[in-house]
């Protein structure tokens, strides 16, 4: 009688069960596979900090803080945020299993907002992510967020991409370009997690939001993952990335005065970097004198056809390239406008 009872709750379980997944709709079932696909993929990153108390003289670690970031490969690779292990003396990575490990940093690129840890984990516990492309991203495209905001492990928002190419500020005050905007709830913790397109592909990294109260205001902002992976390459090779340069000196205050004074906008030749085909193309650059005058030689208003104003806009042009690839500046000399071809180096970011 007992076992005849059993079987009969069990088939009622079952039957619940299919009633209520049968009763979803094709969104929500989209939703529940895109989240059990990428879950085990994101990871929870809690940073630490050493301090010493001065009376004793005693050293020891206190909580820093706590972030998101996702499995890059089997290596045991993560990429996060920058701004979410700055400062830290360590930083734990806990995974889907709930196991700990502790982390070293591989490398970092703090212009982008870019680190990458590593953590020895066995390759079995470790399910890196499913990368796609940021290239042909659409205004109004459904978008899903997974991270850990404010410690809350694995918790999944959906919103569509609001804007792209958007420059904002990032939590360290570092100027980002060419963002992906989202109205996706992303609050503090989700630093470092992924954004996904509808098909469960990476295609952004969160970064940031614009908040006057710290918490989601349906304004989010992620790095394209395009720019993440070759970041994350060469910072996985080289431990810093290697970026593309035209092998020139620069200063965007000096590019300031030169709108403010001459009504010119563009970047300002300083300094030319031995052996490289700047020099070779004999590009000039500012001569500066004792009693405060600036002799302006080369000013590159524009990279391959595009417009150039500062400094930025020539880094975000230049990182889109590969080292050895020649580009076409667009330069003023004097009252001239010319064309110079030049090959590009390797330089530290």
């Amino acid at each position: 009688m007992l076992r005849k009872s059993l079987y009969i709750l069990f088939l009622l379980i079952v039957f619940t069960l299919n009633s209520c997944s049968s009763n979803l709709t094709k969104e929500e079932k989209r939703n529940i596979e895109i989240f059990k696909k990428n879950r085990d993929s994101v990871v929870f990153i809690s940073t630490h900090q050493r301090v010493v108390d001065y009376y004793s003289l005693t050293r020891y670690t206190v909580p820093k803080g706590s972030g998101s970031g996702f499995v890059w490969d089997k290596k045991g690779h993560i990429v996060t945020n920058f701004h979410v292990i700055n400062g830290a003396s360590y930083a734990k990575v806990k995974l889907h299993n709930g196991k700990s490990y502790k982390a070293y940093l591989v490398g970092a690129y703090p212009r982008r907002d870019i680190a990458v840890l590593k953590i020895d984990a066995p390759s079995s516990e470790l399910k890196p992510v499913t990368l796609g492309s940021s290239s042909n991203l659409q205004v109004g495209q459904n978008v899903y967020v997974i991270g850990n905001p404010f410690g809350l492990d694995w918790t999944m928002t959906k919103g569509i991409v609001s804007a792209l190419n958007r420059k904002v500020p990032s939590n360290d005050g570092i100027l980002l370009s060419g963002a992906i905007q989202t109205d996706a709830a992303i609050n503090p913790g989700n630093s470092g997690g992924v954004m996904l397109d509808s098909s469960g592909r990476v295609i952004g990294v969160n970064s940031t939001i614009f908040s006057p109260s710290g918490g989601s205001v349906g304004i989010g902002f992620a790095i394209p993952i395009d720019l993440v992976k070759r970041v994350v390459e060469k910072l996985i090779i080289y431990g810093k990335y290697i970026k593309p340069s035209i092998g020139i000196e620069t200063d965007d205050r000096i590019n300031q005065y030169l709108k403010d004074t001459v009504g010119i906008k563009g970047v300002a030749i300083l300094g030319i970097i031995r052996g490289s085909d700047a020099q070779k193309k004999g590009l000039i650059p500012a001569s500066f004198y004792s009693d405060g005058t600036i002799d302006f030689g080369d000013i590159i208003i524009g990279v391959n056809g595009k417009r150039v104003e500062n400094v930025l806009d020539l880094d975000d042009i230049l990182e889109s390239q590969k080292i050895g690839k020649t580009v076409m500046l667009d330069i003023l000399r004097g009252n001239k406008k010319i064309k110079v071809p030049i090959k590009l180096m390797g330089l530290d970011g």
